[in-house]
C-alpha cells in the first residue's frame, strides 16, 4: 500500500500531540554538538528575564515620581525638590530604554539559532523527500506538498519568535505582577487581577480553538487551490491543446470560492474573539482601579500608587490584548507544523536494511531469480520472473503493454522491493547493499525524459556533477548532440525550459544519453527509449545507444522489436511471466508470441511506407498542374 498523501488533512485530535510536535521542534534548537548555538539559547532567556524584570520595575519609577510631585510629598529644600523628581524621571527613561535594549539584544543573540533551526529543518525535509520511495512521489500532489512545506516552515519561524519571546515572557509577567498586588496591595487585589486575567486566557483559548476549525478549512481549501493551479500550468499545452482555459479558470476559481466563505466565517468568529476580550479587559480594570480608588480616598494609598495599578495592570493588558492574535497563530502554526513533521516521519517503503554495504561491482552481471511482485495484494505484476544477464552482454524485453517490463527496471533500480525472489548484481542481493551504490552502477535513459529547468550543460552535467566542460562535450559528441548545441545562439548554455519543454524530444533524448554516458555505468537499462520518437530521429538515437552500449551490461525495454534484433537473448513477457526466450533468429523461427509481434510490426511498417509513397506520388501529380495554373 502506498503511504498518505502528503496533502491529507490531519484532524485537528491529531495524529501527534500538540506537545509532541514542540518535542519534535527542540532538538533543532538545543542543537547537538553546537556549543555556539547553545550559549545564545541560554543567553537569551537571561536577556528575556532580565528585560521582564526591568519592565516591571519601570511603574514603580514612576509610581515615586507622581508621590514626590503631588501635593505634600515633595522634599524639603530647593535643591532636593528639583533633583529628586528629575532622578526618577531619568531614572524612569534609562530604565524604560533599558528594557527595549535587552529585548533587542535577546532578539539579535537569538536569531542564528532560530535561521539554524529553519535551516536544519528544510535541509532535513528536503533530504528525506528524495528519501521516500518512488510509491510515495507517484501518490503526492507537489502543489500541495510545497504549501504543507512552506506553512510548516513559516510556522516553526513564527512558534519561535512568539512563543519564547511573547507567551513566556507574559506568562512571566503575570507571575511577578500578580505577586506584587499580593505582597503590596493585598490578597483581594491579587485574586481580582488574577481571576481577570485566567478569564482572559480562558476565553481566549476556548473562542480559539472554536474558530481553529475556519483556519483549517481555510488552509485545505487554500492547498488545493494551489494543487489545481499549480496542477494546470505543469500541463500548460495539454490545456492549450484542448482550449480548456476557462474550465481550468472554473476549476480555480471554485477553490478560491471556498476558501473566501472560509475567510469570511473566521473573521465574522474573530470579531467576537475581540469584543469579549475587550469586555474582560475593561472590567477587570474598572473593579481593580475603583477599589484603588477607595484606598485613596481612605488615606490608605497614595495617589502615585494609585497610578501603579493602573501602570501595572496596562503593562500586563498590553501584551493580552496581543496574546489572542498570538495564541490564534501558535495554534494554527503547531497544526502546520504536525503537517510537515508527518511528511519528515513517513517511513519509506524502500530502505537500506542495518548493516547494508556497498556493492563490491565486477562487470555488472544481473541476475532475477524467481522474483514475484506486486503493487497490492489484488494486483500481481510479476509471477516467477528468472533470468540472467551476463556482464558486457545485451538482453532485450518485449511484450504488450502491462505485461511488467517497465516494472523489471523498477526493481533493479530498487524503486520498490520485491515480495520473494533475489534479484542480483555481481552476485550480491540488492536487498543487502546501500540503495546510492547499487544505484550509482546503474544509467538509465527513460522514455519520458524531463530535464531541469537550466542550461544544457548543467542538464548533461547532471549526470556527473563534478565533470569538466571538456568531458561534457565529449559525452555530447558521442550523444550525437553537440553539433546540434554549437548552432544554437547560446550553445551550452542555452536554457532548456521547465521540463525541457524547449527541446524537441529527440534532444531531450540525446541529453539524456549525453548525461548517462558522462555517468559512465556499469550497467544501462534503456526504458522504450525511443518509443515516442519518429523513425529518422529513432534510427540516429538507436546509433548513439548502441555506442554507450559497447562493453556494459545493457537491459533494453522495447515496444519496436526492430530496435532489439542485435540482442544476445530476447524475453518475451506476457502477464508478468516470461513466456519464451532466446535470440531473434531463434524466437522467428519458433513461430510462437515473439513472431505473430513481428509480422504485425512489419506489416505495419509497410503499409506505412505504401502511405508516404503514395502521398509522395500524388503531391508530384499535384505540383505539374499548380504550376499550370500559376502561369
Amino acid at each position: 500500500m502506498s503511504p498518505p498523501r502528503p496533502t491529507d488533512e490531519i484532524p485537528y485530535e491529531s495524529k501527534v500531540s500538540h506537545w509532541e510536535t514542540v518535542k519534535n521542534l527542540l532538538p533543532y534548537l538545543w542543537a547537538k554538538g553546537r556549543l555556539d548555538l547553545r550559549v545564545r539559547v541560554v543567553a537569551a532567556l537571561s536577556l528575556l528575564v532580565l528585560a521582564k524584570l526591568i519592565g516591571v520595575y519601570i511603574p514603580f519609577l514612576f509610581k515615586d515620581a507622581v508621590d514626590v510631585l503631588a501635593p505634600g510629598g515633595t522634599p524639603s529644600g530647593k535643591t532636593m525638590a528639583a533633583v529628586v523628581p528629575l532622578g526618577l524621571i531619568i531614572g524612569y527613561g534609562v530604565a524604560r530604554v533599558l528594557a527595549l535594549v535587552f529585548g533587542e539584544l535577546r532578539d539579535a543573540v537569538f536569531v542564528k539559532v532560530g535561521q539554524h533551526a529553519l535551516r536544519s529543518i528544510a535541509l532535513n525535509t528536503f533530504r528525506h523527500l528524495h528519501n521516500l520511495s518512488l510509491a510515495y512521489h507517484l501518490d503526492r500532489k507537489t502543489g500541495g506538498l510545497s504549501r504543507v512545506i512552506e506553512r510548516g516552515t513559516r510556522g516553526i519561524d513564527f512558534l519561535l519568535r512568539f512563543m519564547l519571546f511573547n507567551i513566556l515572557p507574559t506568562l512571566l509577567e503575570i507571575i511577578l505582577i500578580t505577586s506584587i498586588f499580593w505582597v503590596k496591595f493585598g490578597i483581594v487585589y491579587a485574586a481580582v487581577t488574577f481571576t481577570c486575567l485566567v478569564s482572559y486566557i480562558y476565553f481566549t483559548m476556548a473562542i480559539t480553538d472554536w474558530r481553529l476549525k475556519f483556519r483549517r478549512e481555510m488552509n485545505t481549501q487554500d492547498t488545493k487551490a494551489n494543487t489545481k493551479a499549480v496542477d494546470s500550468l505543469l500541463n500548460f499545452e495539454t490545456v492549450k491543446y484542448f482550449t480548456n482555459e476557462e474550465h481550468e479558470a472554473n476549476r480555480y476559481d471554485m477553490a478560491l470560492e471556498r476558501y473566501e466563505s472560509a475567510a469570511v466565517r473566521s473573521q465574522l468568529s474573530l470579531t467576537l474573539l475581540n469584543i469579549g476580550q475587550g469586555a474582560i479587559i475593561a472590567l477587570g480594570l474598572v473593579v481593580v482601579l475603583w477599589m484603588a480608588a477607595q484606598g485613596v480616598l481612605s488615606g490608605h494609598f497614595t495617589i502615585g500608587e494609585f497610578v501603579l495599578v493602573n501602570s501595572l495592570l496596562i503593562q500586563i493588558y498590553m501584551p493580552l490584548n496581543f496574546l489572542g492574535f498570538v495564541y490564534r497563530e501558535i495554534k494554527q502554526s503547531l497544526t502546520d507544523m504536525e503537517k510537515m513533521f508527518e511528511v519528515i516521519t513517513t517511513k519509506s517503503d524502500v530502505a537500506d536494511v542495518p548493516g547494508a554495504r556497498p556493492l563490491k561491482a565486477s562487470g555488472g552481471a544481473v541476475e532475477f531469480k524467481d522474483v514475484h511482485f506486486h503493487y497490492a495484494e489484488n494486483r500481481k505484476i510479476l509471477n516467477g520472473i528468472s533470468f540472467k544477464v551476463p556482464a558486457g552482454t545485451t538482453t532485450a524485453i518485449v511484450g504488450a503493454s502491462g505485461a511488467g517490463k517497465s516494472t523489471i527496471s523498477r526493481i533493479l533500480f530498487r524503486f520498490y522491493d520485491i515480495t520473494s525472489g533475489q534479484v542480483l548484481v555481481d552476485g550480491q542481493d540488492v536487498r543487502t547493499l546501500t540503495q546510492k551504490s547499487v544505484r550509482d552502477h546503474i544509467g538509465v535513459v527513460p522514455q519520458d525524459t524531463v530535464l531541469f529547468n537550466d542550461d544544457i550543460r548543467y542538464n548533461i552535467r547532471y549526470g556527473r556533477p563534478s565533470a569538466s566542460d571538456a568531458e561534457v562535450e565529449e559525452a555530447a559528441k558521442l550523444a550525437q548532440i553537440h553539433e546540434f548545441i554549437e548552432t544554437l545562439p547560446e550553445g551550452y548554455a542555452s536554457q532548456v525550459g521547465e521540463r525541457g519543454l524547449k527541446l524537441s524530444g529527440g534532444e531531450k533524448q540525446r541529453v539524456a544519453i549525453a548525461r548517462t554516458i558522462l555517468k559512465n555505468p556499469s550497467i544501462l537499462l534503456l526504458d522504450e527509449a525511443t518509443s515516442a520518437l519518429d523513425s529518422h530521429t529513432e534510427r540516429d538515437i538507436q546509433a548513439a545507444l548502441e555506442t554507450i552500449s559497447k562493453g556494459r551490461t545493457t537491459i533494453v525495454i522495447a515496444h519496436r522489436l526492430s530496435t532489439v534484433i542485435n540482442a544476445d537473448e530476447i524475453l518475451v513477457m506476457d502477464a508478468g511471466e516470461i513466456i519464451e526466450r532466446g535470440t531473434h533468429d531463434a524466437l522467428l523461427a519458433l513461430g510462437g508470441v515473439y513472431h505473430a509481434m513481428w509480422q504485425r510490426q512489419q506489416e505495419a511498417t509497410e503499409v506505412k511506407a505504401k502511405l508516404v509513397e503514395l502521398e509522395a506520388l500524388e503531391d508530384a501529380r499535384i505540383a505539374p498542374a499548380a504550376a499550370t495554373d500559376t502561369a
